[in-house]
């Protein structure tokens, strides 16, 4: 009897010592806020722009499970559960906007995501630095093109009938190609035209990241004789790989949203086939023939789609032990 009392006294005293500790750091920490008040200020426009944009506009999401109406509003409108999902699974459509959605968001991971850590290592290796420079204002001046004349320009260069490229494949007796309406060039020049114009602004973080190798590894490799390429396989890569991976985790946050504005512009009736992703058809199916409710559930499946993809990509890079986002 004696044991179980001192066992209890002991556990009551553990926890009053937690709850005591607990009380002591927060009382710290109110303290540390109120030194630093001004610090946290800066912080307020950034959490109001987060809670405003990003966290409260979630309350509509009920959209989703609703048969939304205007006139009635949010609260007043049906209930129906999961039959926006059902409606969309159900499409005729689905297929091929799951396979649009996917097939442009792997040929950018293929593609895209990798040129700009190439861009960045073949940049570092430049000995100039004044061509250097002019190197990186080049590469970095198409991402401050909006993309309505990115697309223009895009079109002019691919016009079966005046189009530089066109006229370059009439040298060498190609026939002229009609590059925008076809299905199957679609997603080349969505993914190309997307490299050129991003390319040099992605190389900014790798550029960064290989500033911190220390110079003694390459002067202790070139004393044993590597190459540059070796130094680059050896030195370069394994420094930054922590960045790539962290930027190959955020890419894969948002796979499954390949970007509405340049895909709609780019998209006609001849290339439609290949060009109906998620966004323009959730596009057409809300804004333009007023299906809000089914619009709203298409939007969060492909939201929960990227969350868990988010999730396992972590997940995997966290168990392998490498740098992880949390």
């Amino acid at each position: 009897m004696s044991q179980q009392i001192e066992t209890a006294v002991a556990e009551l005293s553990a926890g009053r010592s937690i709850r005591q500790a607990a009380k002591t750091e927060f009382v710290k920490s109110i303290k540390r806020i109120v030194r630093n008040f001004d610090l946290y200020l800066l912080l307020l426009p950034t959490l109001a722009y987060f809670f405003i944009f990003h966290y409260f506009p979630m309350y509509g999401l009920q959209i989703a499970f609703k048969n939304f109406n205007p006139i009635k509003g949010m609260a007043e409108s049906p209930w129906v559960g999961f039959d926006n999902f059902e409606r969309f699974f159900e499409s005729y459509q689905l297929f091929t906007i799951i396979r649009n959605t996917l097939g442009i968001s792997i040929y950018e991971l293929l593609v895209a995501f990798p040129a700009p850590i190439i861009l960045a290592l073949m940049i570092n290796q430049l000995t100039s630095d004044r061509f250097k420079r002019i190197v990186q204002t080049i590469t970095y001046a198409p991402h401050f093109i909006s993309t309505v004349v990115v697309v223009g320009i895009v079109y002019l260069l691919l016009s079966p009938k005046t189009g530089a490229v066109n006229s370059l494949l009439g040298l060498f007796g190609i026939e002229p190609i009609f590059f925008m309406g076809s299905a199957d060039w679609f997603k080349t020049v969505f993914v190309f035209s997307g490299v050129w114009q991003n390319v040099g602004w992605g190389t900014i973080i790798y550029l960064a990241a290989l500033t911190a190798v220390n110079p003694d590894l390459h002067e202790a490799a070139t004393v044993d004789g590597a190459s540059k390429l070796q130094r680059v396989f050896h030195i370069d890569i394994p420094s930054i790989m922590p960045t790539v991976i962290i930027m190959l985790i955020m890419n894969m946050g948002h796979m499954m949203s390949v970007g509405f504005e340049k895909v709609y512009l780019m998209q006609n009736q001849l290339n439609v086939d290949s060009s109906e992703t998620i966004q323009t058809y959730v596009y057409k199916a809300g804004l333009v023939q007023a299906q809000y409710s089914y619009a709203s559930a298409i939007g969060l499946f492909n939201t929960v789609i990227n969350f868990v993809l988010l999730i396992s990509v972590n997940k995997i890079a966290k168990s392998l032990k490498q740098t992880s986002l949390w």
